[in-house]
């Protein structure tokens, strides 16, 4: 089992599930954070942080294993983000909206630590 982050993180990318990530495994792209599965230790200290729910373990959901590919193939192309970093100005506007891979998801590597 493993840990990923979904849609939710989109255009929201609260970093205080990367505070308390004993392994740091969390990685920072443009608009989105996603986790490390080889890296991950599945401890879950992570998942409570969120306050969007944008971190589920890997037995959650339907699509997982498109999330689990997915952040395993940005945590290799983005930086790896260790520090707490403010949210974006507007995260609380998109924090409820759905459909946001679609409409938002950047490939675009954001700037790390």
């Amino acid at each position: 089992m493993t840990y990923v982050v979904n849609e939710n993180c989109i255009k929201c990318k609260y970093t205080d599930c990367v505070e308390v990530c004993p392994v740091d495994c969390f990685y920072e792209g443009e608009n989105m954070l996603v986790i490390h599965p080889d890296e991950c230790i599945d401890c879950g200290v992570c998942e409570p942080e969120c306050p969007v729910g944008a971190i589920v373990p890997d037995t959650k959901g339907q699509d997982v294993s498109s999330l689990i590919e997915l952040n395993r193939k940005f945590a290799q192309a983005w930086p790896n983000i260790t520090r707490r970093k403010d949210a974006p100005a507007d995260a609380d506007k998109f924090k409820d909206e759905k459909g946001k891979l679609e409409k938002y998801f950047s490939e675009k590597p954001g700037s790390g630590d």
